[in-house]
C-alpha cells in the first residue's frame, strides 16, 4: 500500500524538478481523447476486460509502474506533453491519485477499446465518446473553480488537443459485428464515421477547444493480432493489406475533412498527425530505426495477447521490450511510440511550437 501512495508522490515530485516551469511551456496543458492508443488508464475505473493496470505493463514507465497505459511505459501524449515544455507525463482523469491542480497542466480522458462509433464502446464496455466529452465538461468546471473564469478559458482555448482513436470502429465493430457489415458497405461506414468524427470536433470546438491534432489511423493490418490471424487462417504471415487499404482510404478522408473545418471555423486550427507511413516503415524495415522484431510483440507469445493475456507469469515475455516494435498483440511499445510522437512534432504539431 505504501508503494502505491508514493508512486504519485514520486511523479508530483518530478513534475517539481523537470518543471522550471509551465513558463518555458508552449501551449498551458495537453487534452487528450481517444481509445487505448493514448489512455492513460481510464479504463482502471471500469468493469470491463479491457485493462492493463498490473505488471509486465509500465514495467519501463517512470518507477516500473503499471499505469493502465497499453504499453511497457509511456504513450505518446505522453512524449508529445514533455515535447510542449510540460510533464513527461498526462495524468488520466479518472485516476484517484490525480485531483485539478494536476489536470489543469494536461488531462487524459480517452478510453482503451472505444471509437467514434457508439457501438464500438459497447463492445467492451467502455467509455464512449459522448461520455468522454462530459468529462471534459465536468472538468472546465473544476478548472474554473480552482484558476477563476478568465484563467480557465486562457487553459481551454490555448490548451493542444489530441484526439486518436478510430482503429476499433473497423476492428472491434464494422469487421466483428454482422449486423454493421449488413448495413454498411466499408466505403460507406468510413463516411458515417467521418460525419461522427466532425462532429465531434465541433463540439469540443463549440467548448472552446482550438488548437488540435486529429491523428490519423496506423497500418492495422500489420498489427502482430492481425498478422496472427492471417497466418491460421492459412494466408501467410504477412500483413493484412485489405485492412492497410482500408486505413489509408480513410486517412485520405480525415485529411480532406481537417482542411475543410480549416476552412469553414473560425478561429481553429487542426492539422492532421498522420502514422501511418512512418509506421509502416518501421515494421518494414525495423532495424533503421533500432529494432529487431515487427512481426510479434514482446509481450507473452506475442501473436494474440493483450490486456489479461498478458500476463507478468507468462515465460515467453521479452526482456528487452526496445527491441519491439510492439508490445502486446495491438499496441506499440515505448520506444515505437516516442518514434512516431517525435514524427509528430516534426511533420503536424510543429505549428503549435
Amino acid at each position: 500500500m505504501a508503494a502505491s501512495l508514493f508512486a504519485p508522490a514520486c511523479f508530483l515530485l518530478l513534475l517539481f524538478i523537470i518543471g522550471g516551469g509551465a513558463a518555458a511551456a508552449k501551449v498551458p496543458a495537453v487534452i487528450v481523447f481517444g481509445d487505448s492508443s493514448v489512455d492513460a488508464g481510464n479504463n482502471n475505473q471500469l468493469s470491463t476486460m479491457l485493462k492493463s493496470n498490473f505488471r509486465p505493463y509500465g514495467r519501463d514507465f517512470f518507477g516500473g509502474r503499471p499505469t493502465g497505459r497499453f504499453s511497457n511505459g509511456r504513450i505518446p501524449p505522453d512524449f508529445i506533453s514533455e515535447g510542449f515544455g510540460l510533464r513527461p507525463f498526462v495524468p488520466a482523469y479518472l485516476d484517484p491519485a490525480y485531483n485539478i491542480s494536476d489536470f489543469a497542466g494536461g488531462v487524459c480522458f480517452a478510453s482503451a477499446g472505444t471509437g467514434f462509433d457508439n457501438a464500438t464502446s459497447n463492445v467492451l464496455n467502455v467509455i464512449p465518446l459522448w461520455k468522454e466529452v462530459e468529462y471534459y465538461k465536468d472538468y472546465q468546471t473544476k478548472l474554473k473553480s480552482y484558476v477563476g473564469d478568465s484563467k480557465a478559458k486562457s487553459i481551454i482555448n490555448e490548451a493542444l488537443y489530441l484526439i486518436s482513436l478510430g482503429t476499433n470502429d473497423f476492428l472491434e465493430n464494422y469487421y466483428t459485428i454482422p449486423s454493421t457489415r449488413s448495413k454498411y458497405t466499408v466505403d460507406q461506414f468510413q463516411d458515417f464515421l467521418i460525419g461522427l468524427v466532425e462532429n465531434f470536433v465541433k463540439e469540443i470546438y463549440r467548448l472552446g477547444a482550438r488548437k488540435i491534432s486529429l491523428t490519423g489511423l496506423p497500418p492495422m493490418g500489420c498489427l502482430p493480432l492481425e498478422r496472427s490471424t492471417n497466418f491460421f487462417n492459412g494466408n501467410g504471415d504477412g500483413c493484412m493489406d485489405g485492412y492497410n487499404v482500408v486505413a489509408s482510404h480513410f486517412n485520405g478522408k480525415l485529411s480532406g475533412l481537417v482542411e475543410k473545418m480549416n476552412k469553414e471555423m473560425k478561429g481553429i486550427r487542426v492539422v492532421f498527425s498522420n502514422p501511418y507511413g512512418v509506421f509502416m516503415q518501421i515494421i518494414k524495415k525495423p532495424s533503421s530505426f533500432g529494432f529487431e522484431v515487427a512481426s510479434v510483440a514482446c509481450c507473452a507469445t506475442g501473436m494474440f495477447e493483450m490486456g489479461y493475456l498478458c500476463d507478468v507469469l507468462n515465460p515467453f515475455t521479452c526482456s528487452d521490450a526496445s527491441k519491439y516494435v510492439f508490445w502486446d498483440s495491438f499496441h506499440p511499445t515505448q520506444k515505437t511510440s516516442q518514434i512516431i510522437s517525435d514524427y509528430f512534432m516534426k511533420h503536424s504539431l510543429h505549428e503549435f511550437l
